[in-house]
C-alpha cells in the first residue's frame, strides 16, 4: 500500500470510528482512531477495521468489562483500544 492509499484508508477509518451511531463508541473508538491510526502497521489497520465491524452493543459490554472479549485474532487491537480508553479521565 502506498502512502496515498494508506492516508485515504486512515481517513475513511477515522470517519467510521467517529460516526458509529452510539456516542460512547464514537468517543472510545474515535479517540483511539484520531490519535493512533497513523502509527499502526497495515496489519494492525486490518485488525482495527475488523474490530470496528463488531456491533456497538457488543463492543460496549466488552469495553465496560460486563462480558469477556471473545478470544480471536482481534484481541490485541481490542486491548490497544481499551488501554487507550483507560488512559483518559472521563470526569467532565
Amino acid at each position: 500500500m502506498n502512502d496515498i492509499e494508506k492516508h485515504n484508508r486512515i481517513k475513511r477509518l477515522k470517519y467510521r470510528a467517529n460516526h458509529r451511531g452510539i456516542k460512547e463508541m464514537d468517543i472510545v473508538i474515535g479517540r483511539f482512531a484520531n490519535q493512533k491510526l497513523e502509527e499502526l502497521s497495515d496489519e494492525n489497520l486490518d485488525l482495527f477495521e475488523k474490530l470496528m465491524s463488531e456491533h456497538d452493543r457488543d463492543l460496549i459490554v466488552w469495553f465496560t468489562g460486563e462480558q469477556e472479549f471473545p478470544d480471536d485474532d482481534t484481541r490485541l487491537m481490542f486491548e490497544m483500544v481499551r488501554d487507550h480508553m483507560n488512559s483518559y479521565d472521563f470526569n467532565l
